[in-house]
């Protein structure tokens, strides 16, 4: 029978973890503290779950630093009540197996001991405390997070893939402070922003003299981001001529100035598009080549109509930057709060923090309500819907809308919504957990002391 180490202060917790584990034919082991659990690895143990916050001088991610650094480490797993984005990617960074959040269900747990790896070797890797600000304890945000912690200290190329306005420069910041670069620069150049025939010269440099206007030599973005990290943005919008150049930069490591002699180059390289390339493939607007060569790691940042749950963190995270700037700290009504979490947020994260920091310039008082919230200037910016909008995603966004009407109107009775809607009332809280709709039903039913269910 398989041994599995349970390190956590919490008692309760233990316990319970040890009667699943027993039920499910393993063999629990248990600590109450860091470094009990150190020394409980000197006997044979296959797993550990491993507590983030501990008391006694030791929390979680030392812990694991010290596990991963045996030279036969076993899989752990950091369960933790409290998830960050920052917790998470140095969780995954420093080798663990999975992060997840307690509570921990016996199916959970069931899965989770199927698919872990068998024990084999480990190499230490250094501290790294940054804070990269990816808001979100979402599922789909988690995913993401996670991506970045395994993927941080690798040299591979990674794609990032999102819409406008989801973070993805936050995403490739993230890698670079998180893993063995971040020490050197980090240099970023948006492909769209800069005219076709100043790009090459903006990459590769020149020297003085190649062409009008090079009055002094230029080292380029590639040499700039010498041991450090490239970020290529909107990518997708790279003219094709400069593809084939990119291409080459990555496949050989090598680029060419302008009027000048090649040179070699040992840049991280992170790509970032809120295009589809594979559709721009098929059109013959991106080299497929290229495609499959920056096509290595992949990260899709989930938009926010994805991930509802993680609105109001953001919202209160964007709030307390405006007080430390210099404002006054101001708080969101619950009124405001509904508002923010039914609006579909075509802009996304931008797009959020441009209507909260417009709200606490404008509104005077101590408390933002609805009125306040103005999303106004994005729906009349974006205007419809362009002919090559993504049909499924338009039909879930309007599905999302009626709910959150039908709900509204009814104040939160889900039986008198489902009638409304003209579904039945299981189909509903299906559609309303998909759209993360349940807990703003609740807060209706509350607000007027009633309850369908």
């Amino acid at each position: 029978m398989a041994t599995v180490l349970i390190v956590d202060d919490d008692a309760a917790l233990r316990e319970g973890l040890a009667e699943a584990l027993a039920d499910l034919g393993y063999t629990p082991r248990l600590a109450a503290s860091g470094r009990e659990g150190l020394a409980a690895l000197d006997g044979e143990v296959d797993a550990v779950l491993l507590d983030l916050r501990m008391p006694g001088g030791m929390d979680g991610i030392e812990v694991l630093r010290r596990i991963r650094a045996r030279p036969d480490a076993p899989p752990v797993v950091v369960l933790t009540a409290f998830a960050s984005a920052a917790n998470t990617i140095e969780a995954m960074r420093l080798g663990a197996f999975d992060h997840l959040s307690k509570p921990i269900g016996r199916a959970e747990l069931k899965d989770l001991l199927c698919r872990l790896p068998e024990r084999s070797s480990a190499v230490g890797i250094p501290d790294a405390d940054t804070e990269d600000g990816l808001i979100g304890s979402s599922e789909p945000m988690r995913s993401v997070q996670k991506a970045i912690g395994l993927a941080a200290d690798s040299n591979a190329i990674v794609l990032i893939l999102g819409e406008t306005g989801t973070g993805k420069e936050l995403v490739a910041r993230a890698l670079h402070v998180h893993g063995k670069r971040k020490d050197g620069p980090f240099v970023a150049v948006n492909c769209a922003a800069i005219p076709e025939d100043l790009l090459e010269s903006e990459l590769f440099g020149h020297v003085k003299g190649s062409f009008t206007g090079a009055t002094a030599d230029r080292a380029g973005a590639f040499r700039d981001a010498a041991d450090g990290t490239l970020f290529l943005d909107e990518i997708g919008d790279m003219p094709l001529a400069m593809q084939a150049k990119i291409l080459r930069a990555l496949q050989e490591q090598v680029i060419t100035p302008v009027g000048g002699r090649p040179a070699r180059t040992n840049a991280r390289v992170i790509a970032a598009t809120h295009r589809d390339l594979a559709r721009l493939v098929a059109a013959g607007e991106f080299r497929e080549d290229l495609y499959y060569r920056l096509d290595v790691v992949q990260i899709a940042i989930p938009p926010l109509r994805d991930r509802t749950t993680d609105i109001l963190p953001l919202a209160r995270h964007f709030l307390a930057r405006a007080a430390a700037s210099g404002g006054r700290r101001k708080q969101l009504s619950q009124a405001a709060i509904d508002k923010l979490q039914r609006h579909s947020w075509p802009g996304n994260v931008r797009e959020l923090r441009n209507t909260i920091e417009r709200a606490c310039i404008m509104t005077r008082a101590d408390v933002i309500g609805p009125d306040d919230i103005d999303t106004s200037a994005h729906e009349a910016a974006t205007g419809p819907a362009p002919s090559n909008a993504d049909l499924p995603a338009a039909v879930a966004q309007l599905e999302k809308t009626m709910i959150a009407r039908a709900l509204d109107a009814c104040a939160g009775n889900r039986t008198e919504a489902a009638r409304r809607l003209n579904i039945n009332r299981q189909l509903l809280y299906t559609k309303m957990q998909r759209y993360g709709l349940v807990e703003m039903s609740e807060k209706l039913t509350d607000r007027v002391g009633k309850d369908d269910d």
